[in-house]
């Protein structure tokens, strides 16, 4: 729980200056009742952080991982007070564990233990704590998702690749280019705003493409149908949309050349305006040749833009009154929705600091970073239901700053044992939402609502860049392979 401090200011640690009234315990109740914003971030802290729950996931999703000295639980924590205490600094909260006599191991052991986390942890490490903050967010529909789709769970696939890897194995050091980690692939369910699944691959060289199964099964799996699928035109081709369609849910993607459309001359075409008055049409066709059996009978909507290409969407939505043009223009409009959560997890937490220097470790930390935008997500959504404003509303980055300063004065104040004592044992859901809305229900700030520039520049692309980079799995594979070459037997 000491894990929620800010990156600009060092504190002391706390387990060695006691604080000196008669009953510290009661005195911790007493600062939460002035703290609610420290309070609600420690009560999600508490469900999702529960070392009984992490345990578990370590060892059903380890592999070839074990627990020896460093257990999951506490290198998460450990990871947590880098990322929110040390600027991404592992070796600032390692040095600092270590000097409180809460690192059991050698620095480097803790950095072996972080290097070698599975990919598939990370994963469910993520999917797993969000399933249990997705339980606690306040029933709402979102306006960023039209009355026709409302009955869809919303998912949003997009894939990042980890950037700005630390050169901290000495092979790495004389690589003249950038190094890039691992490629994942997260899904956005948009219906609650939070990321739901990620999927991952060592080369972050790696089309995300090969990402789609795994994901698909896994946000299955997490999300109750049926679901709509909006995705790029990177996953407009017959195999994503036949995957897309499995369970019985639907897709709704923007069309890419690579994939031929074969209009249906016996449908007319139906025309009409989006919600900015740009005109469009809307027709059906098929979507790959006669020859090919995943051939699919689809429905395209094709939007003018004055200044840019046409926007073209294809889905197997067929039924134009039940699922107006308008809607899905704007529905795939909200796809946006995931970059932003890129970009703020980037901006906001220091995933653009990475820790480790191979591939699992960044992916570890993208995991890390989403689930600490989700504990966020979950308290901006209280905040605003309390008002009647929607999530998007409120700004994430400031709301954030807030529960910093709160955490400070907790930190600075109350031990971790005395946290430990005025929080007890673990609530459960009903109880938790129900602290939060009390909690939440009365901190609202003014500065915290999002400015809307009505001035803002129109987007513009940015120009091309050449950029040289590598991915360290590839750098890595090929040092082994060399290394396997050199120490075979000669024939003689």
């Amino acid at each position: 729980m000491n894990a929620f401090l800010p990156t600009e200011i060092r504190l002391p640690d706390t387990a060695s200056v006691p604080v000196r009234v008669a009953n510290a315990t009661q005195f911790a109740r007493d600062a939460l009742n002035h703290l609610p914003l420290a309070q609600a971030v420690l009560l999600l802290w508490q469900q999702v952080a529960d070392p009984t729950f992490l345990q578990d996931l370590f060892d059903r999703k380890r592999g070839r991982g074990y627990d020896k000295i460093l257990s999951f639980p506490n290198l998460v924590e450990l990871i947590a007070d880098a990322l929110l205490q040390h600027d991404g600094s592992a070796r600032a909260s390692f040095e600092r564990a270590l000097a409180n006599n809460q690192l059991p191991v050698t620095i480097p052991a803790a950095y072996g233990k972080l290097r070698r986390l599975p990919i598939a942890l990370s994963s469910a490490f993520l999917a797993e704590s969000t399933a249990r903050l997705r339980a606690l967010l306040p029933v709402r529909p979102t306006n960023a998702i039209p009355s026709s789709l409302q009955s869809f769970a919303v998912i949003l696939p997009d894939g990042k690749t980890i950037k700005h890897v630390a050169r901290r194995l000495k092979l790495l050091r004389n690589v003249a280019s950038g190094l890039v980690g691992g490629k994942t692939l997260v899904a956005l369910e948009l219906n609650s705003g939070l990321a739901v699944a990620m999927q991952a691959h060592p080369d972050g060289e790696s089309s995300e493409l090969r990402l789609v199964p795994d994901l698909i099964a896994e946000v299955q799996q997490r999300v109750a149908g049926p679901r709509l699928w909006v995705a790029d035109r990177l996953y407009c081709d017959l195999e994503q949309t036949r995957r897309f369609v499995a369970a019985d849910d639907h897709f709704l993607v923007r069309y890419q050349a690579k994939v031929r459309f074969y209009p249906d001359p016996a449908h007319g075409v139906r025309q009409g305006s989006d919600a900015g008055g740009r005109a469009y049409t809307d027709d059906r066709g098929w979507l790959g040749g006669t020859t090919d059996a995943r051939r699919r009978y689809v429905r395209r909507i094709t939007l003018t833009r004055p200044t840019d290409e046409p926007l073209i969407l294809v889905t197997d939505l067929l039924d134009a009154r039940r699922y107006p043009a308008a809607h899905l223009l704007a529905m795939y409009q909200a796809r946006w929705g995931i970059e932003n959560v890129f970009q703020q997890i980037t901006e906001v937490f220091p995933l653009k600091h990475l820790i480790g220097g191979t591939a699992q470790a960044g992916i570890f930390q993208m995991a890390f970073c989403l689930l600490l935008y989700n504990m966020i997500h979950v308290m901006r959504a209280y905040v605003a239901a309390a008002e009647q404003w929607e999530p998007a509303d409120v700004s994430l980055e400031k709301l954030f700053e807030d529960v910093e300063r709160e955490l400070i004065a907790w930190t600075v104040f109350v031990t971790p044992t005395e946290t430990v004592t005025a929080f007890g044992a673990i609530p459960t859901m009903a109880q938790v939402r129900k602290q939060l809305t009390k909690l939440l229900s009365n901190v609202w700030q003014d500065r915290w609502l999002k400015t809307v520039n009505e001035n803002a520049r129109p987007h513009r692309r940015k120009a091309a860049r050449s950029r040289t980079h590598t991915s360290i799995h590839r750098v890595l594979a090929e040092h082994r392979r060399q290394h396997s070459q050199a120490h075979q037997p000669i024939n003689q």
